[in-house]
């Protein structure tokens, strides 16, 4: 099935290159190939969703560094670390660096379907969470202080009550506030406010 999401395949060997563009066509995926990483580094849009397949050993950067690359600037792009010459170690430390699978050579075209499948649904959930923390945060900003002082108890679990007694309002002016506070974070509910706050300092944290 056809998508917006690109595929990159970073690969020294113009004929694995080639070969990779027939399967990945055959498979509805649109192919972009790079013969380094350097190359791949030089051109690639962060703002295009996709995944990125890296072979290990080439001139230049290996796939490896380039994957630790992508982590040190931040680069979120979905990795599939494919090789003929892998081992254990390497697999392991790929894994814990963040590639979404390690295929060795030869692989079927099962196997690397459902790692681009996978690594493209790693990319939405991504894109997803980042779309809608930018979002939050401009809502957060739009808050008043004390609008973000209601916020921050609602968050807490505390109800209208204990709030109006904890800052010194009326419940009246706590009921005000709470509704102006859901209505500029677009949510309709407490439980949905902890949501969004949270994904968004989860976001912060990680970045």
């Amino acid at each position: 099935m056809s998508t917006d999401a690109t595929v990159h395949v970073v690969d020294d060997d113009a004929a694995v290159r080639q070969s990779l563009r027939a399967l990945l066509k055959s498979l509805g995926h649109d192919f972009v190939g790079h013969a380094s990483a350097e190359e791949f580094l030089r051109v690639y849009d962060p703002e295009q969703p996709g995944c990125l397949i890296l072979d290990v050993r080439m001139p230049g950067m290996t796939g490896i560094e380039l994957q630790q690359e992508l982590q040190r600037t931040g680069i979120d792009i979905p990795v599939i670390i494919v090789t003929a010459f892998g081992d254990v170690p390497m697999a392991v430390d790929a894994l814990k660096d963040g590639a979404v699978d390690f295929l060795q050579k030869p692989y079927s075209r099962k196997a690397l379907a459902n790692s681009i499948d996978r690594a493209l649904k790693v990319d939405r959930e991504q894109r997803a969470v980042t779309a809608e923390c930018s979002g939050v945060d401009e809502r957060l900003a739009s808050l008043t202080p004390r609008e973000r002082e209601v916020m921050h108890h609602l968050v807490a679990g505390l109800a209208n009550r204990a709030i109006a007694e904890t800052l010194d309002l009326s419940v009246r002016t706590v009921e005000a506030h709470r509704a102006e506070v859901l209505r500029k974070m677009a949510v309709s509910s407490a439980a949905g406010l902890v949501r969004v706050v949270l994904l968004s300092e989860r976001q912060r944290a990680t970045s």
